[in-house]
């Protein structure tokens, strides 16, 4: 829309300026007042904008997208922990503090080992998809172990 009237402003200014270079000089006392030569302004329709409301489902969705996102995140620690979970027992929030304070440690190696924030973060985003596909490997191989379910129950608390 902004270009549109600048081309129109740039239209104006040729076609006034144009003819004034073509006529013979005229004495001062017969130019009129110099009037700043202002665009033509067009009508422009009124814009509807249309938004639709968010249901429920939609802020519930986002907060389940939002828990897995922090769950993928923190899959290299969830994974050790729960190995761990395996010999002692731990409760949700120590197994929750236990897999965060993994990740991150694993997380600064890839920082301190491979320069650059940006690359650093995608190697550890890989690690993340191999120990979850580990994972998914383990619990389609074992039928006793529910890999996920126990790891669920751990980390909420119900596997103590």
């Amino acid at each position: 829309m902004s270009e549109e009237i600048k081309n129109e402003e740039e239209k104006v200014v040729e076609t006034t300026s144009a003819p004034a270079a073509d006529a013979p000089a005229e004495t001062p006392a017969e130019t009129p007042a110099a009037e700043p030569v202002q665009p033509a302004v067009s009508e422009t329709q009124p814009q509807i904008i249309v938004q639709k409301e968010r249901g429920f489902s939609h802020y519930v969705g986002f907060a389940l997208l939002c828990v897995l996102c922090i769950c993928f995140f923190f899959m290299p620690g969830i994974a050790l922990t729960f190995g761990v979970s395996r010999i002692v027992d731990l409760n949700g929030a120590a197994a929750w503090i236990f897999s965060a304070i993994l990740s991150l440690i694993i997380w600064l190696i890839f920082k301190l080992k491979v320069k650059g924030f940006k690359k650093s973060f995608y190697f550890y985003i890989g690690l993340c998809v191999v120990v979850f596909a580990l994972l998914i490997a383990i619990e389609v191989l074992t039928e006793k172990l529910n890999v996920f379910a126990n790891i669920l129950a751990l980390l909420s608390g119900a596997g103590a």
